[in-house]
């Protein structure tokens, strides 16, 4: 594998100058305006007869503006200013390629680098507009160092209203980041960006891969929402779909040039296109560019599993097994390839974050590419979700296994660092439910208001929904993920507007305000949320080593650890509580005696408990031998 990455790289050194300048192609491919006024018009269709561009700037005449061929299946245009020396291509008109395909067939589509494409209402497929404005947006903050602890904030921005609408860029910038930014999260990650034909994709059927979605606003209303949450230290990251695009022609990848050899090979997939050496100048350069132009800070690569192998992960389990990861059945291809844009991220932008999501748990994915490995920062630890669904809809409170719930948080390869999450955004579409929705289901319409009695459901969901939530957060990963409305458990599922629905928006929204009305009790998930990101923010608990695990008590049904020297314990039993209870302190001299307080207490009248515990005691340290430990406290 490596030697199949260096010898790629090898040969983008010598035929391209280099990678920098490889992964710089949007710059050239597409239209793009030179200073004088010029248009330099620049594709890749080999399998196309002839190219032309047509558009408003020539009244649709397919054949006034012919590309010349060059080798390699490109084709170039240059279109010199105007008399006025005024672009003969304005700022905000219509444009297609016209291919003339092998069998004569003229086809109108949209370039693969299209930086801005619309669609009207009344319309099925997108319009290419030609975005050049005479000012464009300029940042005015730095980009956040990068963080040693990451909190963050999975987020669609056509949801992030309780408005039954699309949403926009300009709502999430002056109202989502604020609120993100006082829950403590420090990034945020943001799905649906990269232009999709279908809303309920939830943006994984990509048609235009450079172009940020138009039905948020522009593509400078996009670059002011980055900048404004770089002046707030939130860090950003995209949701980036490089496994798999829309199936569309017509406003998407599919047929470019009238054949299945250009970027796709199949009518929806491009998996077998890594090793083509243009669809490695498209993905890396798409790359750069969203880093480049709109100063994204890194990248969560979605549906890796599917790019790894040639099976895609269809109708195959792993068990762990060395040999599900090493043999012929891996993509070596797409493998070099994710090595290849991890190691031009880090090399020419350091400070970015890569994030993969592979549910198969291939080896050394988040190792460095000189050892071999794939080069990513983080992992998404995927069997966590799963688990608490599988406790929660399987087994009754008093049969949970306390051992078992510790193996699949601390489950993670040795040295690589996961993203821990406690449920996924696919659990709040419509058909799936939330933690908090299997927890309360439909008392949650009725008995979430401080008026009405507390209900043996509702108790019980409010506390394991915040105890879930932070024995998943600190003994989980190296880093926390929640997707919005989860932390305070959005009462409603997500279904976005489609033919089923009767094309409603009611439910593809996101209800915020239920959060700020105090006769609410999802102010108390909303507060608790808040107060467990300010406390590893104090203390980095995602950056310290792994916790010392020193209890998993089945018939007691408490787990106790320790991680940047805070004591967790919790107590799981449906119905038991306990005094004096001794734990084990890591602690192995008692030179020192520490003294011990509570800081987070999931049980506080603010988070909706019950008031149980005395903030004010204090708890210290004892040479007390306890669970094969020669020190202990009791609490």
């Amino acid at each position: 594998r490596y030697s199949l990455f260096y010898n790629r790289l090898k040969n983008i050194e010598e035929n391209e100058g280099g990678l920098d300048k490889f992964s710089k192609c949007y710059k050239t491919f597409g239209v793009n305006q030179f200073v004088d006024g010029g248009i330099y018009c620049k594709e890749w269709a080999p399998g196309a007869e002839a190219v032309f561009l047509a558009g408003d700037f020539n009244g649709w005449n397919p054949f006034s503006h012919p590309y010349k061929k060059m080798e390699y299946g490109k084709w170039e245009l240059f279109i010199p200013p105007g008399q006025d020396g005024y672009p003969s291509v304005p700022h905000g008109s219509k444009l297609k390629v016209v291919i003339r395909a092998q069998n004569g067939e003229l086809l109108y589509r949209i370039s693969p680098w299209a930086r801005y494409v619309v669609r009207d209402e009344d319309k099925v497929n997108y319009d290419w507009v030609h975005w050049n404005p005479p000012q464009s947006y300029i940042h005015k903050h730095p980009s956040p160092k990068r963080l040693k602890s990451l909190r963050i904030y999975e987020s669609h921005v056509g949801i992030a209203s309780p408005e039954g609408k699309v949403a926009s860029y300009k709502n999430f910038t002056y109202n989502v980041l604020p609120r993100i930014k006082d829950l403590g999260y420090n990034c945020v990650q943001l799905m649906a960006i990269m232009e999709h034909a279908y809303y309920a994709s939830f943006g994984y059927q990509v048609t235009s891969f450079f172009a940020a979605s138009s039905r948020y606003g522009t593509p400078d209303d996009l670059k002011e929402m980055i900048d404004v949450a770089h002046s707030m230290g939130i860090t950003v990251l995209l949701d980036v779909v490089h496994s798999h695009a829309s199936k569309n022609s017509e406003d998407g990848l599919n047929k470019f040039d009238g054949t299945d050899s250009c970027f796709f090979h199949s009518a929806y997939k491009i998996y077998s296109c890594y090793f083509s050496w243009e669809v490695l100048r498209f993905l890396l350069s798409n790359l750069r560019m969203w880093i480049k132009d709109y100063r994204f800070d890194g990248f969560r690569f979605d549906g890796i599993t599917s790019m790894l192998y040639h099976h895609h992960g269809i109708g195959t389990g792993f068990s762990g097994d060395y040999n599900e990861y090493f043999g012929l059945h891996v993509d070596e291809d797409a493998l070099c390839y994710l090595m290849l844009a991890n190691h031009m991220i880090n090399f020419l932008h350091p400070e970015c974050i890569t994030i993969a999501e592979d549910v198969s748990g291939m080896p050394a994915l988040c190792r460095p590419i000189a050892e071999g490995g794939g080069g990513f920062d983080y992992r998404l630890a995927m069997a966590i979700p799963d688990k608490w669904i599988q406790i929660i809809k399987e087994l009754k409170d008093e049969d949970w296994n306390m051992g078992n719930i510790v193996y699949t948080l601390t489950n993670r390869r040795y040295e690589e660092k996961y993203i821990a999450y406690a449920e996924s955004h696919d659990q709040a579409l419509v058909g799936d439910k939330t933690l908090a929705f299997r927890l309360m289901d439909a008392e949650m319409y009725t008995n979430m208001s401080v008026l009405s009695p507390l209900t043996p459901v509702i108790d019980r969901g409010i506390q394991l929904h915040k105890m879930i939530r932070l024995i998943t957060h600190a003994l989980g990963g190296e880093s926390y993920l929640n997707f919005m409305g989860n932390e305070f458990g959005h009462p409603e599922w997500l279904d976005f507007p489609r033919r089923g629905n009767n094309e409603s928006y009611h439910y593809a929204r996101r209800q915020f305000n239920l959060t700020e009305d105090h006769l609410l009790r999802y102010r108390f998930l909303n507060t608790f949320d808040r107060d467990m990101n300010k406390l590893e923010e104090r203390f980095g608990w995602l950056a310290s080593p792994p916790a010392f695990v020193s209890e998993k008590h089945e018939s007691n049904k408490v787990i106790a650890f320790e991680r940047a020297g805070l004591i967790f314990i919790f107590n799981f039993h449906p119905h038991q509580s306990y005094v004096d209870y001794r734990v084990v302190i890591w602690h192995s001299s008692l030179i020192v005696i520490f003294k011990y307080k509570i800081l987070l207490d999931s049980d506080a009248a603010e988070y909706g408990g019950h008031q149980r515990l005395d903030h004010s005691a204090e708890y210290f340290s004892e040479e007390y031998p306890h669970n094969d430990r020669p020190n202990s406290l009791m609490v």
